[in-house]
């Protein structure tokens, strides 16, 4: 799953490149339930998905809001965090038993001067996650629930199949209720 994420965002690195880049990544199991971090934790680590699905999510007016869903073949981090190294609002945690590679920030910027292929692959990976963020503000910003829950279905089908219900609504910006009643009417069509 690593590799495909290097070659989706990188074909071209070297093998020394690609060799070293898999040198600095550090191998993790989490059980259900498991979290990476936590509000007031910094996240130290860019997280490569190899099995199963991570969600982040953050509190707000006492309820959990889902902001991304991260699975096979996908990449967590927290932004802010990561760059400045302090702390996040965010949390992290494993919806299934997950595999996952850690790639330390500190091993990270040891590399970044001294190997091109390092450089050039952390930015096409920041600029990825970059793009994600814009679209999902504006899909909330643009679309209409319907909309956002298809275009999930869409690009994401594993999140539909495989993510609770109530973490699905949150992170379409919707109730329960209003994603039930998409549902009801996109199944009612076909």
């Amino acid at each position: 799953m690593i590799e495909g994420i290097i070659n989706n965002l990188y074909p071209t690195i070297s093998d020394e490149g690609r060799k070293l880049f898999f040198s600095l990544l550090v191998k993790r199991k989490l059980q259900k339930g498991e979290r990476l971090f936590d509000d007031g934790d910094v996240c130290r680590d860019l997280v490569f998905v190899e099995k199963g699905m991570l969600r982040q999510f953050y509190f707000k007016n006492g309820h959990d809001v889902t902001e991304h869903f991260s699975y096979e073949g996908s990449i967590l981090i927290s932004i802010e965090s990561f760059f400045k190294q302090q702390p996040t609002h965010l949390l992290a945690e494993a919806l299934e038993s997950s595999e996952v590679y850690l790639l330390p920030y500190a091993e990270l910027r040891s590399k970044l001067a001294s190997s091109w292929d390092i450089d050039t692959l952390y930015r096409r990976i920041l600029e990825d996650s970059l793009i994600t963020s814009q679209q999902k503000a504006d899909s909330m910003r643009y679309e209409s629930a319907s909309e956002r829950y298809n275009k999930l279905l869409q690009t994401q089908p594993e999140v539909i199949k495989r993510a609770p219900l109530s973490y699905i609504a949150s992170y379409l910006l919707m109730t329960p209720e209003t994603l039930s009643r998409v549902r009801a009417q996109l199944f009612n069509k076909g």
